[in-house]
C-alpha cells in the first residue's frame, strides 16, 4: 500500500518505532489511532508526498513497533511517554521542528507532544477527537455506550487481554465495523493489515495499557497544564465526522478553543475515520493547513 516509501525500524527512547518515511519538503509526523496502524495513511500519503518528507509511524504497543510490559503506574504507555518516542524519533530523522496530522489515540499523543515540546511542533492537526480530560469528565451513558472500549480496556490485567487474544480478527472487525459506515470503507489489504497486527504477541496487552494510562496518569497531566494555564501553542487545526461520537456528544471547536490559543476546523460528511473515509478531503485540508503563514487559515 505504501510501497513508494522507504521501511524503517529506529531505536529510539528505549522501543524500536517502525514505520515508513519519503517525499519531498518539509517535515509531516502522521501518527494513527486504535485499533490501526500506519497503513491508515495508505490513501493519504501518496497525496502529500511531493509537498513534504512524510513520516508515519506505529506508536510504541502498535503495529510492528516496541511493545513493552506495562507497569503499575501506566507510565510506560502514558502519552508523555509516548511523545518522547516522536521527539526522538524526528531528530533521528534530522528534524528538529516539524507539523503532526493525527487520529484518535495518535492525535492524543500529538495534544501531549504539542504541549511538552512546543518548540517542536510547527503545526498540528487533530482527526476526530475532543480533549481526553473532557471526554472522560463528560462522561455519560450514551458516550459509555458509544465508546464501551474505552471502559473495557482499562479494567485490571489480564481479563481484557484474554478477550481480545482469544480472536483479534473480531475485535478488529467488531470495533471497526460498528461505526458509521461499517467496514466498506476499509481496503481488503489495508483490514488484513490491521487484523495481522491486531493478533501480534503483546499487541493487546500495550493496546489495553495505552487505555489505562489515558484513564489514569494522563489526565493528570492534563489536569496540571491546564489549571496552570498551559495551552497549545502553535496553530491548532481540528476536523471531525459529522457522523461520528463525537459531533453528537461534545462541541468540540468549544473544547479545543480552550486548550489551544489558534485554533480552527470543521465537520466533514463521514464517521470516525476521516484518512479511509475521505482521504482527499484530508489532502486538501493538510496541503492547505500546513503551507498557511502563522494565522492565515
Amino acid at each position: 500500500m505504501l510501497e513508494m516509501f522507504k521501511t524503517f525500524d529506529l531505536n529510539v527512547n528505549g522501543v524500536t518505532l517502525h514505520g515508513c518515511a519519503g517525499g519531498e519538503g518539509t517535515p509531516l509526523l502522521l501518527l494513527h489511532g486504535h485499533p490501526q496502524t500506519h497503513a491508515i495513511w495508505h490513501r493519504v500519503a501518496p497525496g502529500l508526498k511531493d509537498h513534504f518528507h512524510v513520516v508515519m509511524v506505529d506508536l510504541r504497543g502498535y503495529g510492528h513497533s516496541s511493545k513493552p510490559p506495562g507497569d503499575v503506574e501506566h507510565e510506560t504507555y502514558s502519552k508523555r511517554v509516548m511523545a518522547l518516542d516522536l521527539v526522538a524519533l524526528m531528530t533521528a530523522f534530522g528534524f528538529e521542528r516539524f507539523a503532526v496530522l493525527a487520529h484518535d489515540r495518535g492525535a492524543r499523543v500529538a495534544h501531549r507532544l504539542c504541549l511538552d515540546h512546543p518548540e517542536r511542533v510547527e503545526r498540528a492537526m487533530f482527526l476526530d477527537i475532543a480533549p481526553t480530560l473532557d471526554m472522560y469528565e463528560r462522561t455519560n451513558r450514551a458516550f459509555a455506550s458509544a465508546y464501551f472500549h474505552w471502559f473495557m480496556l482499562i479494567q485490571p490485567a489480564p481479563l481484557p487481554e484474554r478477550l481480545i487474544e482469544a480472536n483479534p480478527r473480531a475485535w478488529i472487525d467488531g470495533v471497526m465495523g460498528n461505526r458509521h459506515a461499517g467496514l466498506a470503507p476499509f481496503s481488503d489489504e489495508a483490514l488484513e493489515a490491521y487484523r495481522e497486527a491486531m493478533a501480534l504477541p503483546g499487541t493487546a496487552h500495550a493496546m489495553c495499557e495505552d487505555y489505562r494510562a489515558a484513564n489514569t496518569i494522563d489526565p493528570r497531566h492534563d489536569r496540571l497544564d491546564r489549571d496552570a494555564g498551559h495551552r497549545i501553542q502553535c496553530p491548532l487545526r481540528v476536523l471531525w465526522g459529522e457522523h461520528g461520537v463525537i459531533e453528537k456528544l461534545f462541541d468540540p471547536m468549544a473544547l479545543w478553543q480552550a486548550c489551544a490559543l489558534e485554533v480552527s476546523g470543521r465537520a466533514l460528511p463521514c464517521g470516525h475515520y476521516l484518512p479511509e473515509e475521505r482521504p482527499d478531503d484530508i489532502i486538501d485540508e493538510a496541503l492547505t493547513f500546513f503551507n498557511a503563514s502563522a494565522g492565515a487559515v
